[in-house]
């Protein structure tokens, strides 16, 4: 469509943390990826959408941007982990602190790295507020990996230039095996949608080879009533998928250079 634009960005941080909402002995554990309602929160942050205000109620940027289509792919990851480490800390908040001062450990991420592909329909105003200033590299409010003292940007860190690149892109119907680039919703085991290994003794060579599968539950978006995370399985790979693969929504994008890569949006 005429209207629409197919952007990535390159998303970084010092450290981040998406807190999830159970914890392991006293510990706040973080999830390793970036997730859609996170995102969306950053977005909300660069184009000055309103957050949270009242218990119960979803958030202006929430509300405006959950039907925005987007994919992510880790950088710099070891296969699609990030490093990461713990910190303790008191909380000084003084409702937090009736019976004393309360004692807090949280698991941090470390340098985490996300190319975050939108598909942006220019003809909505906020679609086309965040397409200029993404270009542009401006923020209406500081964006963060999930506190505000881990503030995250999008220019490239050598040349201060922003990492925004646009593509082509058509929906992409396997017909023949290829690699994903980004996350992905995984409807069923990855062994059903992965090409076998092929080892030719006579040739010594290995075909479709990979090294790592990750996989994680994160948050999509909110039950509507609950109001709380709607959590689907995910999967990263630098496998091979077969033609027969059954994963949806997926595009084939290319980029002013010529790179054509496949992407899920969701």
């Amino acid at each position: 469509m005429a209207n629409q634009k197919l952007i990535s960005f390159d998303l970084r941080a010092d450290f981040g943390f998406f807190k999830k909402p159970d914890y392991n002995d006293g510990l706040l554990l973080s999830y390793n990826i970036l997730h859609k309602p996170a995102l969306l929160g950053i977005l909300g942050a660069i184009i000055g959408l309103k957050g949270y205000s009242k218990k119960g109620e979803f958030p202006e940027y929430y509300l405006r941007l959950k039907d925005l289509p987007i994919g992510i792919q880790p950088l710099d990851h070891e296969k699609g982990n990030f490093q990461k480490t713990s910190v303790k800390y008191t909380n000084t908040v003084g409702y937090a602190n009736d019976d004393g001062n309360l004692l807090i450990e949280e698991m941090m991420l470390i340098q985490p790295a996300y190319r975050c592909y939108l598909l942006l329909d220019l003809e909505n105003p906020d679609h086309s507020k965040l397409y200029e200033y993404l270009k542009n590299g401006q923020a209406e409010y500081i964006p963060y990996l999930g506190k505000n003292e881990f503030q995250a940007w999008w220019l490239m860190e050598d040349d201060g230039r922003v990492s925004l690149i646009e593509y082509t892109h058509e929906s992409f119907l396997p017909g023949q095996d290829f690699l994903l680039n980004t996350l992905f919703i995984k409807s069923k085991p990855l062994k059903d949608e992965q090409v076998t290994v092929k080892i030719s003794f006579r040739n010594r060579t290995v075909s479709n080879k990979a090294t790592f599968s990750y996989f994680e539950r994160l948050p999509v978006h909110f039950h509507e009533t609950l109001v709380q995370y709607q959590l689907y399985d995910f999967a990263y790979t630098d496998f091979t998928l077969s033609q027969e693969s059954t994963i949806t929504n997926l595009f084939q994008i290319e980029d002013e250079q010529g790179t054509k890569t496949v992407v899920q949006l969701f």
